[in-house]
C-alpha cells in the first residue's frame, strides 16, 4: 500500500534536467531523510520479539517482497542516474507489521508507520527541495 506523494511529477521534471553531480547531492538529502524516518518508525513500533523493529528500513529501488511500503519517489528515464528510494516495514518474520499499523478484529491498531511519515514529511520535502534548488543554482552559475 503506497501513499501518493504530492509534487512528484514536478520533482521528476527537475531531476531530468540535472547532471549527475546534482543527483548525488539530492540523493544525500534523500538518504538523510530516509534515515530520520526509519529511526522514528523504529522508536514508535511496538517491540515484542524485535522482528518488526528490525524489518524497518529503506532501500534504493524496490522493497523486499511482502513488505509494507510507505511511498516511493522515482525519477524517470533509464540508467544509473535514476533516483528511487523506498521506505518499508514487515516481510519475512515480521509479516505482522501491517497488523500492528492497522489493527485486526481482535487487536487495536498501534500505528508507527504513517505517523512517522506525517511527522517528518515537511522536513523531508523541504530538505529535498533545498538540495534541488542548491544544485540548480550551482549549475546555472556554471559550477
Amino acid at each position: 500500500m503506497a501513499t501518493r506523494i504530492q509534487g512528484v511529477d514536478r520533482l521528476k521534471r527537475k531531476l531530468r534536467a540535472l547532471p549527475d553531480a546534482a543527483r548525488e547531492e539530492i540523493a544525500k538529502a534523500m538518504e538523510q531523510s530516509a534515515n530520520e524516518i526509519v529511526a522514528l518508525m523504529k522508536s514508535l513500533v511496538p517491540v515484542d520479539t524485535g522482528d518488526a523493529q528490525m524489518s524497518i528500513s529503506w532501500t534504493w529501488g524496490d522493497a523486499p517482497k511482502g513488505s509494507m511500503v510507505l511511498g516511493k519517489v522515482r525519477q524517470g528515464g533509464k540508467g544509473a542516474g535514476n533516483l528511487v528510494i523506498t521506505i518499508f516495514a514487515g516481510g519475512g518474520e515480521a509479516f505482522y507489521a501491517r497488523f500492528l499499523e492497522f489493527g485486526t478484529k481482535s487487536m487495536p491498531a498501534r500505528p508507527f508507520f504513517y505517523p512517522s511519515w506525517r511527522a517528518l514529511r515537511r522536513r523531508v520535502r523541504g530538505r529535498t527541495t533545498r538540495a534541488i534548488n542548491k544544485s540548480a543554482k550551482r549549475i546555472a552559475a556554471g559550477g
